[in-house]
């Protein structure tokens, strides 16, 4: 058995929300504020979420992705990418960086194999703006943890917003490359709380890219990565590259391979999707594996062949990112 839609995708890269909850308060994910946070008895425990990924992966899953909100902020993070590990699959982390410090050696110990980090911005006041905390200096604390620990590449996700860090590409661009990263800028997404995401003030890929362009970096395309939502390019013909995210401009729905499960176990089969698979109340009813199986590939089995943004009708989903999943 596999998980395949009916335009023949298969899906094998699971995306994992240990948590809605967050340390930092950036502004297209979610308002200064905060949100509501999702009641404890609705999260998955730990054996809920091991035994869901574990149906995943006898469904062909090999990659899994911990996520957030923050994964870090969950007190058990290391024991569960250490029994996910132990399934066999590719482990992965999307994270803010802030924890890292302490946990890289730990996490990388258990079984992680690599991290992403956001990291939007090189001044320490913009970060103040953008994410409603001064924690700059954590942050790139963190990104320094991960290569000591050997979580290799490290990644550094960046959403660029206009009239606030627009202006950075060439000089996060340099940054990496002098700090052995990989970055990749990715086009912000219609997932914020506020729905006040408009296309006509988003930063492109194609503005992206003029702009380092413009800054005087040659870039020559590598080689298409398949299912990866990053296209990449190598950096004035070296061994530096850097990746744009065009979810926006330049959808990959059509090599899509990606499901989520959400933190209160809900199953997604699409970012953008209006429609869950309600997991969690299964499992808690003492369905068996098989059971859930079939509802797994239910979801699956009904998912659009594209998100849609383009669409006129188009509707952001009732979750923000932060309550998704990265």
């Amino acid at each position: 058995m596999r998980l395949v839609d009916t335009f023949g995708r298969v899906h094998d890269d699971l995306r994992v929300s240990l948590t809605d909850r967050c340390s930092l308060r950036c502004t297209y994910c979610m308002p200064a504020e905060g949100l509501p946070w999702l009641p404890g008895e609705h999260m998955l425990t730990n054996d809920e979420l091991l035994r869901l990924i574990g149906i995943a992966v006898d469904l062909g899953v090999t990659s899994v992705r911990l996520t957030g909100g923050e994964p870090l902020l969950r007190p058990d993070v290391v024991d569960i990418v250490a029994r996910v590990a132990a399934l066999g699959v590719a482990v992965s982390m999307t994270t803010n960086g802030l924890r890292l410090p302490g946990l890289a050696a730990p996490l990388k110990d258990a079984g992680l194999q690599r991290v992403n980090i956001s990291l939007d911005t090189l001044d320490r006041e913009t970060f103040k703006q953008m994410t409603h905390r001064d924690r700059l200096v954590d942050t790139l604390a963190g990104i320094k943890a991960a290569q000591l620990a050997g979580l290799e590449p490290v990644k550094v996700n960046t959403v660029l917003l206009r009239g606030v860090n627009d202006h950075e590409a060439p000089d996060l661009l340099r940054w990496a490359i002098g700090e052995g990263v990989h970055l990749r800028f990715i086009e912000q997404m219609p997932l914020d709380p506020q729905h006040g995401w408009r296309r006509d003030e988003m930063v492109t890929a194609d503005e992206i890219m003029a702009s380092l362009v413009g800054a005087g970096f040659h870039l020559s395309p590598i080689d298409d990565p398949g299912p990866a939502p990053a296209r990449r390019w190598s950096v004035n013909g070296g061994l530096a590259e850097v990746g744009i995210v065009a979810s926006v401009t330049r959808p990959f729905c059509g090599t899509c391979n990606r499901l989520r499960l959400t933190a209160d176990g809900q199953w997604r089969n699409c970012l953008f999707a209006h429609e869950e698979s309600d997991l969690r109340t299964l499992i808690r009813e003492d369905a068996t594996d098989p059971q859930i199986a079939e509802r797994m590939q239910a979801g699956v089995a009904g998912k659009r062949p594209g998100h849609g943004i383009d669409d006129p009708t188009f509707l952001q989903p009732p979750r923000p990112m932060s309550a998704i999943g990265g």
